[in-house]
């Protein structure tokens, strides 16, 4: 028998056990339970000396091995149906069957990952929808100048009545194919989570981030803060935003930005403005002291939201962001379906590189292709919540 026919019998013992215990029979599953094992253990001891002799020792590998009576992790689990190449297709639960599923802790670990590049959706709105299209109305704001005054049996005059606008959104689909060769598939389990969730997290991360950017970047066009920075972001907050939105704002920079107020210093005293929050509680760990107040400070890497840098004309020179005000009113990010993935080894799609295209078939190439599909809106909510600035640096 070989090894194909052994996994396909293992798998089979597998759906008896769970058969026998759905239906109660207790000491029959048990019993079938012990032949799962024997059937595991022969295929792990003939597995190991197979793999010892192809790697030229001679000596059997003993290593320990998780027995199927143990539940997999999700992650062996996961690997598993890869090297299957999820022929049943995404059926949640049973992996165990051949099939394939998203356990929860692979995305637990993408989650975890992309905290680590930066990600600005923790910053605005999100809200999880469960239509492609929808509409939300908001109050228009308007300045009141309250009643006038009326003599006695004297007409009421009429007062302007509220005043509504909308809020649309219409999701969109983004999608990538990560090509991964079969060789890859048959490494440890290890390297096939590590490819596949760096490229999930990465892939989510980045996309949403562009879509969020979008909206923010101030890019060389924005309020000018070049001549005063402190003076600039005193009066967005005082004025501009006023206290409708001042309470809630933060500053949002990247690191060219956030080095330049790390040089702020007060007058003759050199103390500097940008302070180490004490409070543990705080959403950030920095906050700059801008005049009466204390604002917090959010620094996010270049990588992910780059100055934007004009090489010639009178322009010319680096533009830091400096994003002042409250984005989660800002910004309204409409969640439809969150990152979900299908295989196959069969299929083909078009590659384009210079111009031309050239279609790649994974089963000629001896790969897997894997897709990753998610869809998501991203909308202005408010645009009078922030005040998109920078400061030019020569």
């Amino acid at each position: 028998m070989d090894k194909k026919e052994m996994l396909d019998a293992i798998n089979a013992k597998v759906a008896e056990v769970k058969a026998l215990v759905e239906a109660d029979k207790i000491d029959e599953a048990k019993k079938a339970k012990e032949e799962l094992q024997k059937m595991q253990d022969k295929f792990d001891l003939l597995n190991d000396i197979v793999e010892d002799e192809q790697s030229g020792t001679g000596k059997p590998n003993m290593k320990n091995k998780a027995v199927v009576d143990k539940k997999m992790d999700a992650i062996h689990e996961f690997a598993n149906a890869a090297r299957r190449h999820f022929r049943n297709g995404m059926n949640e639960g049973t992996a165990a069957d051949g099939g394939y599923t998203v356990p929860a802790d692979i995305q637990t670990k993408i989650n975890k990952y992309k905290e680590a590049k930066f990600s600005l959706k923790k910053l605005v709105r999100v809200e999880n929808v469960g239509t492609n299209t929808g509409r939300r109305i908001f109050k228009v704001k308007t300045s009141h100048t309250g009643f006038s005054s009326v003599n006695e049996g004297a007409a009421i005059g009429q007062k302007a009545t509220p005043t509504f606008a909308k809020l649309d959104y219409t999701i969109e689909k983004y999608a990538g194919i990560l090509p991964v060769t079969d060789e890859l598939l048959a490494d440890s389990d290890a390297n096939i989570s590590n490819v596949l969730i760096g490229w999930l997290g990465d892939e989510e991360v980045a996309t949403e981030n562009a879509q969020i950017l979008s909206l923010i970047d101030p890019g060389s066009t924005g309020t000018d803060f070049s001549s005063n920075v402190i003076d600039g972001i005193k009066n967005a907050l005082n004025v501009t935003l006023g206290q409708a939105y001042a309470e809630n704002s933060a500053i949002v920079t990247n690191d060219d930005g956030f080095n330049y107020l790390d040089t702020l210093k007060i007058g003759s005293t050199n103390e500097y403005l940008l302070k180490p929050s004490k409070d543990q509680t705080a959403p950030t760990p920095y906050y700059l002291a801008v005049g009466a107040r204390k604002v917090p400070v959010v620094v996010v890497p270049n990588a992910v939201f780059p100055s934007t840098v004009v090489a010639t004309g009178d322009d010319a020179g680096t533009y830091m962001p400096f994003v002042v005000g409250d984005l989660r009113e800002a910004v309204a990010f409409f969640d439809r379906q969150q990152l979900s993935i299908k295989t196959s080894d069969t299929a083909s799609i078009n590659v384009k590189e210079n111009n031309t295209t050239t279609v790649v078939s994974a089963f000629e190439s001896d790969m897997t292709f894997f897709r990753g599909t998610m869809r998501f809106d991203v909308v202005s909510r408010d645009a009078n919540a922030i005040v998109k600035g920078y400061v030019k640096k020569a």
